[in-house]
């Protein structure tokens, strides 16, 4: 940690100390005090790493069950079904001290939330009592949760996926004498519940969107560049080759690093400074949170083909096009359940054009879309994160718990497009109704309406079927052939998302006893330096500047990407043979 104190000494003490006079007197440097607690904090730094790491092996050997911080059982396992997919469906069965019978109310519509299958496990709706889970029971739903098992059932499809879902969905209604449940999904899971409600036979229960991408194509030139990223890869053959690699398994540790690259600056830098300044108070937070994060879990084949090719690459879901099996296409059209769309504009994983674009693709204008009947109305914040959107307890208890306390004014609205507006005078996230208000402002379908390449990204599309029947032809065969269950085992092992989160256990690396024995030694006498210390300001100080260049640095590199994108397919011209083909 020399490089940290080498690094803080760089910054000028009168550039980062505040001269604001305080009854509180100045404090002075000390610098043998703060390498004291340097030493300190890097030891029980590299303690929690420690810990993370044997957490997760922990959580693998007792089979990566959900991370739900609520009772319940096991009603349905789809494992089963003729058609078999690897979720289960659960009811909450108590929160707190209290059972279901104290805490339901059953005039209320049930609830199932559905968190998404996007590399990681479920139980991010529900990890925390403030969450999602704990907001629906506060306010007296029935709770039913969604949970997806770490392998998918062999050659699993999308549609055996929906039929599961559509099996919970009726189950739950059976439960409550035909009641329709509102239907809660988070980011991925969020196409699969639209997909369930666009299914040719329907459903009846408002649905609610959290963070869910459906217009693939949308986002804002050099600030989403992920919608770019399958184009520059030459669309989904590499996903084919790495689960061809895999045995017939995607890797979900895969998404989890696109996820963190996205901004470097605050998933490998920022997290980890934060940790490091304040270990003493920050350890259990990161803990709770990291044992989700590294829970890596896989998809079929055929599944992350599906995916790539018909919803980011082919953006069929918006375009009317998605075929379920055989025998249907979803059409959003069919909805006619409320629709509730919550985005965020600090979400750069979907952001508010992701989510919210798809309205004015489906619909040509608010006659349109008030002549088939449809509700949908949207909320957004203005900085809350991706995951935030799941997991903030300040976003659970004040917009997931409007939400709910909404639903009934929801379904009375006419037909229409409505923005939501939450009035919160207080400030307060935990207040609650008449405290804060909401009202639904009427909008025109053309508000949504964002300027989209389509030509661009159709080219895109083209060029990523002409790669993909390459590949499934030529080379998935031999890919096939030389892989075997030992090999796909080793590379999965061998994931920089593994590695650098295992390196730092006792199992794999036995210096680790010597950190744990020192952090537990230090932790008995510890007493840590003030927040306002000079040096710790300026520590503070150099962490913010080192995440700042890397944000330059990411910045510039998504300018790059977004103008290497435009030279291969922002031509007019229709030919594609300059477009990424895969090599032979």
């Amino acid at each position: 940690m020399n490089t940290i104190a080498a690094i803080t000494a760089l910054v000028p003490a009168s550039a980062n100390v505040s001269t604001s006079s305080t009854d509180k007197p100045a404090l002075q440097e000390d610098p043998a005090a703060y390498g004291r607690d340097l030493w300190e904090r890097s030891v029980l730094f590299l303690d929690t790493l420690r810990e993370r790491a044997d957490n997760m092996i922990a959580h693998e050997r007792a089979g990566m069950p959900p991370l739900l911080d609520f009772k319940y059982e096991t009603l349905l396992d789809a494992r089963q079904f003729d058609q078999p997919a690897n979720y289960a469906l659960l009811r909450i069965t108590e929160v707190e001290d209290n059972c279901w019978d104290d805490c339901v109310d059953a005039a209320k519509p049930p609830v199932i939330v559905m968190d998404p299958r996007a590399g990681h496990g479920p139980g991010i709706g529900g990890f925390k009592r403030d969450s999602e889970v704990g907001m629906a029971m506060a306010e007296g739903h029935p709770v039913y949760f969604v949970i997806f098992f770490p392998k998918p059932a062999p050659n699993q499809t999308l549609e055996d996926v929906l039929y599961a879902l559509r099996r919970f969905v009726e189950e739950v209604s059976a439960r409550h004498d035909g009641a329709a449940p509102v239907l809660y999904g988070n980011c991925q899971a969020g196409w699969a519940v639209t997909l369930l409600a666009a299914h040719c036979e329907g459903l009846a229960g408002p649905v609610v969107l959290n963070g869910s991408p459906l217009s693939y194509w949308a986002g804002e030139e050099g600030v989403n560049p992920m919608r770019v990223s399958g184009g520059l890869l030459g669309g989904a053959w590499l996903a084919h080759l790495t689960a061809d690699l895999g045995d017939g398994n995607f890797d979900g540790a895969w998404l989890a690093q696109n996820f963190e690259s996205l901004k470097p600056e605050k998933a490998v830098w920022e997290k980890y400074a934060n940790l490091l300044t304040n270990v003493d108070t920050e350890r259990d937070r990161f803990l709770d949170f990291e044992r989700w994060w590294n829970g890596f879990y896989t998809l079929s084949r055929p599944e992350i083909l599906s995916i790539t090719q018909n919803l980011f690459i082919g953006n069929q879901l918006e375009n009317g096009e998605m075929a379920i099996g055989d025998h249907c296409v979803a059409d959003l059209r069919k909805i006619k359940n409320p629709m509730i769309v919550f985005a965020s504009y600090g979400d750069n994983i979907t952001p508010p054009a992701q989510a919210l674009s798809w309205i004015p693709a489906v619909y040509k204008d608010t006659a349109d879309l008030k002549a088939a009947d449809q509700r949908i109305v949207y909320l957004t914040n203005t900085h809350v994160g991706h995951l935030g959107i799941f997991v903030s307890a300040s976003v659970a208890k004040l917009e997931h718990r409007a939400i709910l306390e909404s639903l009934d004014r929801i379904k009375k609205l006419k037909p229409g497009l409505y923005e939501m507006k939450i009035d919160n005078p207080s400030g307060d996230p935990d207040c609650h109704a008449p405290h804060y208000k909401v009202r639904f402002e009427a909008r025109k379908v053309s508000d949504l309406a964002q300027e989209v390449p389509e030509q661009a990204f159709d080219k895109v599309r083209r060029v990523s079927e002409m790669n993909e029947a390459f590949y499934s032809t030529f080379v998935s065969p031999w890919v096939q052939m030389m892989t075997t269950s030992a090999s796909a085992e080793m590379l999965k092992l061998m994931h920089p998302m593994r590695t650098s989160r295992l390196m730092f256990s006792e199992k794999y690396n036995p210096w680790m006893r010597l950190i744990r024995q020192t952090a537990d030694s230090i932790a008995e006498t510890r007493t840590p330096l003030e927040p306002d210390d000079p040096m710790m300001v300026r520590e503070r100080a150099s962490f913010e500047a080192v995440g700042n260049a890397i944000e330059r640095a990411r910045v510039a590199r998504d300018a790059e990407h977004e103008r290497t994108f435009r030279a291969i397919y922002g031509s007019d011209k229709s030919d594609i043979d300059n477009a990424p083909h895969v090599p032979v």
